[in-house]
């Protein structure tokens, strides 16, 4: 059996108000090509499928024809979660019909954690299949009145760590042959890498938790939420979005997740690389630099034109207008979504004056800190526990 993990879709998104529909439907075609020539029995898709709770016309058409497209493959089940930008409404609308085709939608968390636990057959092959929505507050933790933030936080992430536990056992109790367990989840594990393009789910941390709240039984875990495609463990794993969705993920390489099964024992899981269907970039420098490194980018034949954010380096000695980037690309085939100046080198410069030295590497971690912390116009002087918890977290950094 051979399994296929993806997520954060995020269909209708849009990238500094361009539409990115066009590399989404060439992700979707691209993926039932991918289906095909790897011979996937089960896709299994961690929420975030819209980037919006009321997605557009166009963006349910691209949804809906991807699903109809599914059945020209090989796959055989299709499991879709919601996740935190996704309406439960909306992906549960067709849920029964969407059944009759093997297509499993559970758009939102329900009382009875059996509503959620699966068993999938295919070649002889067998697994139990949690497929856990976004949880959210309202949908696992009972509210108490008079509760404070930090009990609030508490009882919400003790009631997730429940709907595991209770989804757990339902899987025992449906794995008669000690088959592979695989489950699903939206939600920020704790030793994840954010991007600037994934929306808070929790306020603070809580409903953060660690690869050690999840119960041992399961074998695997496909995750969706953090954009960037990264292991928790080797067995937790955030596939990430198929496509960028903010300048900060240039440098990423978009992935999706195989799983394959074999005598009753996960034997392989492997990432495999999605194509950039649009060059998404980031270039820096003076006036001239980012000039000469636009035209370059302009030299293609894509079909899709490139989108491009440029960072000019910050010179008080000479006021650089953006018109001006804007009169060099004039008729170049890309387009500059964003302009900014870098002032990395102006703060680097400054501290390194205050700190009296001349090399980066002398400079203290406090010394940063406390840098941050005056751009961000915060008093850290009136505030010594958050200099208490800089230190506290400083000394755990150190033992790692």
């Amino acid at each position: 059996m051979k399994i296929l993990h993806t997520s954060d879709w995020h269909l209708g998104h849009r990238l500094h108000e361009q539409s990115q529909s066009e590399e989404q439907q060439r992700f979707l075609q691209w993926l039932i090509t991918f289906i095909t020539q790897q011979s996937i029995d089960v896709l299994l898709v961690s929420g975030d499928v819209f980037d919006t709770g009321t997605p557009s016309s166009q963006s349910l058409a691209v949804y809906y024809n991807f699903l109809v497209d599914l059945k020209s493959t090989g796959c055989k089940h299709v499991f879709i979660t919601g996740g935190n930008h996704d309406a439960p409404g909306t992906l549960n609308a067709p849920k029964e019909i969407l059944k009759a085709l093997d297509i499993h939608v559970i758009g939102k968390a329900t009382e009875n954690a059996v509503d959620e636990v699966f068993c999938v057959q295919v070649k002889g092959e067998q697994i139990i299949l949690a497929a856990v929505p976004y949880l959210r507050d309202q949908d696992i933790r009972r509210a108490i009145a008079g509760e404070s933030f930090s009990e609030i936080g508490d009882r919400y992430k003790s009631a997730l760590i429940k709907h595991y536990q209770e989804v757990a056992e339902e899987c025992i109790k449906l794995n008669e042959g000690n088959h592979p367990v695989i489950g699903m989840g939206h939600l920020f594990a704790i030793g994840g890498t954010t991007t600037d393009s994934e929306q808070t789910i929790y306020v603070g941390n809580a409903g953060d938790i660690g690869a050690s709240d999840f119960p041992d039984i399961f074998d695997y875990i496909a995750l969706g939420h953090l954009h960037r495609h990264q292991n928790i463990t080797e067995k937790i794993v955030y596939s990430g979005t198929p496509y960028i969705l903010s300048f900060s993920e240039v440098s990423h390489q978009k992935k999706v997740v195989t799983i394959e099964v074999d005598k009753n024992k996960i034997s392989a899981i492997t990432a495999h690389d999605v194509p950039a269907f649009r060059q998404i970039k980031k270039v820096k420098g003076d006036l001239q630099q980012c000039i000469f490194q636009l035209k370059q980018l302009a030299d293609h034949k894509d079909e899709l034109e490139p989108w491009v954010e440029v960072v000019l380096d910050a010179d008080e000695n000479n006021s650089v207008s953006f018109t001006d980037i804007y009169t060099a690309i004039e008729g170049l085939k890309l387009k500059v979504l964003k302009v900014s100046l870098n002032k990395e080198q102006e703060r680097w410069s400054r501290l390194l004056e205050n700190s009296h030295t001349k090399d980066i590497k002398d400079i203290s971690p406090l010394e940063v800190f406390k840098l941050k912390c005056e751009e961000q116009n915060f008093d850290i002087e009136a505030h010594p526990e958050v200099q208490d918890a800089f230190f506290e977290i400083l000394q755990i950094a150190k033992k790692q």
